[in-house]
């Protein structure tokens, strides 16, 4: 629960992600959430058991795109720390996400989807900042690696599902 507690300001982008410690249990705990929150708003929105494949996809993509940026960058060694960050964050948005999917879906209105888009863009503002702080890039090219990140790994597992499945 401590180590909770020390990422849980990265959400609000009031630590660095280089100043969090690293731990491969949380990792995994993290990993084991992200694939189980991401298959329920798949498999809610799609209905479809092939939803498995594609949250394995994007799972996949989402720790390629962050070992190979890393690996570029030099700094492999911050490899279970970033990746801790970037899933718990992105398990805390899809906390509050989830709900909001399923009121846009019911609802089809534009307050639903403006609140919707609102989620996302603090998802790429987090995203960007763990981003900057690890590459030690300004704001501008934090955010660009984030869109990066996201046209991969979301973009990717469904441009590969589409592929695999037809």
């Amino acid at each position: 629960m401590d180590i909770i507690r020390q990422y849980f300001p990265l959400c609000w982008l009031n630590v660095s992600v280089l100043n969090l410690p690293r731990s491969t249990r949380f990792f995994k705990h993290n990993l084991i959430f992200y694939f189980t929150i991401v298959f329920f708003i798949q498999f809610n929105m799609v209905d479809d058991i092939d939803s498995i494949l594609e949250v394995l996809l994007e799972t996949s993509l989402t720790l390629a795109f962050i070992a190979l940026v890393l690996l570029l960058n030099g700094t492999i060694n911050a490899f279970i720390q970033v990746s801790s960050a970037v899933l718990f964050c992105e398990n805390v948005v899809a906390l509050f996400l989830a709900p909001i999917l399923f009121w846009a879906t019911v609802a089809e209105d534009t307050p639903s989807y403006m609140t919707l888009a609102l989620f996302l863009l603090w998802d790429l503002i987090i995203v960007g900042r763990i981003f900057k702080d690890v590459l030690r890039v300004n704001n501008a090219a934090g955010l660009v690696v984030a869109l990066f990140y996201f046209l991969t790994s979301y973009g990717g597992a469904y441009g590969l599902y589409s592929l695999l499945v037809g």
